[in-house]
């Protein structure tokens, strides 16, 4: 059961804003570097946290909490079938969403939080990289 009333848990989830300080420091990083791109664009499905429409590319950057990472993904203790609900549906969700790109033809990339904190510099050369190999996938169309 939680601790607060429905009311109050939906004033708490409306102000969890959609950037992240990981998502500011990875998109600084690609922009300091050139690449121009959009972020948490509403008219793409799943709202992608980078996207470049040109080249069909999109990029999540996945909470290890919130999308249940492999590694370092846990229901927390309080509230438990709220929590697993709630992780089960985003889970769902971004399996959804990948198919939605797959077959629109789209370039999907999902990194998870622990690899950006881990080592930011491999994960933007990661980045770097997947976005270079989407281009050349989308220009020889």
């Amino acid at each position: 059961m939680d601790k607060v009333t429905p009311e109050t848990r939906s004033k708490i989830m409306k102000s969890i804003k959609s950037k992240s300080k990981l998502e500011d420091i990875v998109c600084k990083e690609l922009w300091n570097r050139g690449f121009r791109f959009r972020r948490n664009v509403r008219t793409l499905m799943g709202q992608p946290d980078i996207s470049i429409s040109k080249y069909k590319i999109v990029i999540f950057l996945d909470s290890c909490f919130w999308h249940y990472c492999p590694t370092h993904g846990h229901t927390p203790l309080s509230n438990v079938d709220y929590w697993q609900k709630k992780i089960y549906k985003n889970i769902k969700r971004d399996i959804l969403v990948n198919s939605y790109y797959e077959e629109k033809g789209w370039s999907i990339l999902r990194i998870w939080e622990h690899q950006i904190r881990n080592n930011l510099a491999y994960t933007i050369k990661q980045i770097m990289d997947f976005i270079a190999e989407a281009k050349q996938k989308t220009m020889k169309i």
